[in-house]
């Protein structure tokens, strides 16, 4: 442990914001300065009152936590492979199957960035994979195999304490790791920003333990800029109803479950689902019009959704696991309107199927969940086959979930008013415009009649 006796501790520093009060003392140990800032003037005082003690005592100060030796917290006395199994086992009920995997692999980059030594005796791959798939997954933890117990205790033997959390240049190194792909290349966006929040809970669950006093990973705009991601869908994804029609047509005419893969994609397109909510439907949850109506028009129902998130993270077993829609209360709904050409096709759908009202709407070839893997081989596919070589290669209907990117432009752009998309859609208004802002179009001319009747001055001219 580095220590030094060369300590000051100067008068406590006070700031009186517009909303409150903070009190921070400072104190220098060594040449770097400390500061820890309080809500009151008593605790500020006791914790000074504490340093200037702990010198008149004589007692060497820890460098790099610039506390006393005597200040030795929780955080000096727990591994933090110990911490972080801990964490894991506390979130685990709270978690559903994919937080639980990211929460997972944050965990073992911090968990790798965080060891005394790197090991020398193992692949780094498999001291990953043990801690990844077996560490932190508190299902799996009782059923590791002795190879991965061994790595697993050599972890933990090698593992920093908490307390080094408390070294900013420690921290920095942290998230450097946790910031880069194993080939050396900086991670997406996305991944760091989710990485961080991961590890703010996890702060925030060290906090509430009495384990550290303060959230060691800095905060603000400096931070900010090289996580900086948008919600903004790029407008070069969207299919056009060409590009969409023959995409559609050449799935129906698929070998292999053509016709049901056909009213999957039709239902994103034309209803414009999320692919888990999709999958999740019963022939009761669509309401279709009598044949000889007519209005075509039908309505489905919405209430579950089965993301497809492994079966080592599910409770079941199972690779999907049942969900309540994306940010909807508990045992909510949602309706939406089935475009008369969707009518026809699950009208046609069910009846070639023989479905009954219980069964799944789009089954796999075993009656089952239709697999994710499934329908990506058959988009990829469809892409591969249909579009020219410049837009194969281009965003162009990328992803499945680019057909509902498709259908909720579509509705924007017909002037449907954005409050009622974003109950079709499963949106809130605020997050339907920051995804979908850039993709209105269609209504130039009309903003610039309106402009241009507002803005003339001729007339007025001509009057004076």
């Amino acid at each position: 442990m580095d220590t030094t006796y060369d300590v000051k501790v100067y008068k406590i520093l006070t700031y009186k914001g517009a909303r409150k009060t903070t009190y921070t003392v400072r104190w220098v140990v060594d040449g770097r300065r400390w500061r820890e800032p309080f809500a009151t003037i008593a605790l500020a005082d006791a914790f000074r009152s504490e340093l200037i003690t702990a010198m008149g005592k004589g007692e060497a100060f820890v460098v790099s936590t610039g506390l006393p030796v005597s200040h030795r917290s929780k955080a000096a006395a727990m591994s933090w492979y110990t911490f972080a199994v801990q964490y894991v086992d506390a979130r685990w009920p709270q978690l559903g199957g994919n937080s639980r995997k990211n929460t997972a692999k944050a965990l073992t980059a911090t968990t790798v960035a965080l060891l005394r030594t790197q090991p020398a005796q193992f692949k780094a791959v498999d001291v990953r994979t043990a801690l990844r798939e077996w560490a932190f997954n508190k299902n799996r933890r009782p059923e590791a195999s002795p190879e991965v117990l061994t790595i697993l205790k050599w972890v933990e033997r090698n593992s920093l304490p908490v307390s080094a959390w408390e070294n900013p240049e420690k921290v920095d190194e942290i998230l450097q790791a946790i910031d880069t792909r194993l080939d050396g290349k900086t991670a997406a966006a996305w991944s760091r920003k989710r990485n961080r929040r991961i590890l703010n809970v996890v702060m925030g669950y060290a906090i509430r333990r009495n384990i550290l006093r303060t959230n060691p990973l800095p905060k603000g705009k400096a931070t900010s800029t090289a996580t900086k991601t948008t919600n903004a869908v790029d407008k070069r994804c969207l299919l056009n109803p060409r590009q969409a029609a023959t995409l559609l047509g050449w799935v129906r005419r698929r070998p292999r479950g053509g016709p049901r893969l056909h009213a999957f994609f039709a239902t994103m397109y034309y209803a414009g689902p999320r692919p888990e909510e999709a999958v999740a439907m019963r022939v009761r949850d669509v309401t279709l019009p009598d044949a000889e109506a007519e209005d075509q028009w039908s309505e489905l129902l919405f209430h579950t959704a089965t993301p497809e998130v492994g079966k080592q993270w599910t409770d079941t077993g199972e690779i999907h696991e049942e969900r309540d829609l994306k940010g909807r209360a508990e045992g909510e709904t949602r309706a939406v309107p089935g475009h008369p050409a969707l009518t026809g096709i699950l009208r046609e759908h069910i009846g070639a199927e023989g479905l009954k009202p219980g069964d799944l709407l789009f089954q796999g070839e075993k009656g089952g969940i239709l697999a994710g893997l499934v329908i990506r081989r058959a988009w990829g596919r469809a892409r591969e086959k249909v579009l020219p070589k410049d837009e194969y290669e281009s965003p162009t209907g990328k992803r499945v979930y680019d057909l509902r990117h498709t259908c909720l432009t579509a509705w924007l752009n017909a002037g449907i008013p954005p409050a009622q998309v974003a109950e079709w859609a499963g949106n809130s208004v605020p997050v339907l415009l920051a995804i979908y802002a850039r993709c209105v179009s269609g209504q130039l001319k009309d903003y610039q009649a309106r402009i241009e009747a507002k803005q003339d001055l001729s007339a007025l001219d001509e009057q004076a």
